[in-house]
């Protein structure tokens, strides 16, 4: 697994030491197993963002200080150029670029997701608390919402509960990328 998801898994396994919790509550929060929990923990498996959210919420922590690092400082505004925000690449078909990782209490973590076609892979779901809302940037996604199937292109968008289970795939042989708003 690459380097970004090792430093996750680094940064998840050294929240439950400092606070002392168990595996078995994380994983309960989760919504895993406890051996689904150490395989995220061990930095060789890929680490749902949904996954990160639970913790993130349950927490009080940031979700973008679990998955970049950097603790959020600036409360009047935060700007990220064109292309410049820290970004992490889940698998090679699937990457996150955050665009408000330093504005400290967000109340929603935006997101540039950009996602590779693989028509051979199989789409993922998962599910996290809360809403998402999806506008579709280039190319055609096709979103899956609890077992719906809608094709979006182009300036499309979609908002829904995110506790439901949803996944997002490539279609046309073409890379997607969307704005997605995870409140």
């Amino acid at each position: 697994m690459n380097q970004e998801i090792a430093q996750i898994a680094e940064r998840l396994k050294g929240l439950r030491e400092v606070l002392e919790i168990g595996i078995d509550e994380i994983s309960q929060i989760c919504g895993i197993s406890q051996q689904q929990y150490k395989d995220i923990e061990s930095g060789k498996v890929d680490i749902p963002v949904s996954i990160l959210q639970r913790i993130s919420q349950h927490y009080n922590i940031e979700l973008a200080t679990l998955m970049f690092g950097d603790e959020a400082r600036m409360s009047s505004y935060y700007l990220t150029r064109a292309g410049k925000g820290p970004a992490v690449e889940r698998t090679k078909a699937y990457k996150y670029q955050a665009l408000a990782t330093g504005f400290k209490d967000r109340r929603v973590n935006p997101f540039i997701v950009t996602v590779e076609p693989d028509d051979k892979k199989e789409m993922t779901l998962n599910s996290h608390p809360g809403q998402e809302f999806n506008l579709i940037i280039k190319g055609t996604m096709l979103i899956n919402i609890n077992g719906k199937e809608l094709v979006l292109n182009q300036g499309d968008s979609i908002y829904f509960d995110s506790s439901l289970s949803h996944g997002m795939k490539a279609l046309n042989n073409q890379t997607v990328q969307f704005l997605a708003i995870i409140m």
